[in-house]
């Protein structure tokens, strides 16, 4: 895991972050700029620097990050959801590492602003 990044430091433990799950692979937790009533992210454990950087091995850990959002945002209560994945700088990716953003309990455009 690279010691700059920022999510990498959550999975180490040297950023605190409110967690709503983790096991060996994933871990998911609250953002702390939330847009959206609901608003926590899905991360590997794994450092990937983002989906382009997803391979054939790694198919397997995406679909149980989907899964488990899931299962989140039901157990908050949320049976209607967004996910977000981006894709570099310009398409709104500020932190380098594979995440995936669940978002709910507000309307939400499209498409986004």
């Amino acid at each position: 895991m690279p010691d700059n990044c920022l999510f990498c430091k959550i999975i180490r433990g040297e950023i605190p972050a409110a967690k709503l799950y983790e096991d060996a692979e994933i871990l998911a937790f609250r953002d702390i700029a939330p847009q959206a009533p609901c608003h926590f992210l899905v991360i590997p454990k794994k450092h990937l620097s983002g989906p382009a950087a997803v391979t054939p091995e790694d198919e397997r850990i995406v679909g149980k990050m989907l899964r488990v959002g899931g299962e989140i945002a039901a157990k908050e209560g949320f049976a209607h959801y967004r996910v977000v994945f981006n894709n570099g700088a310009q398409a709104g990716q500020t932190v380098f590492h594979l995440h995936m953003h669940i978002l709910a309990g507000r309307s939400l455009a499209w498409p986004p602003g």
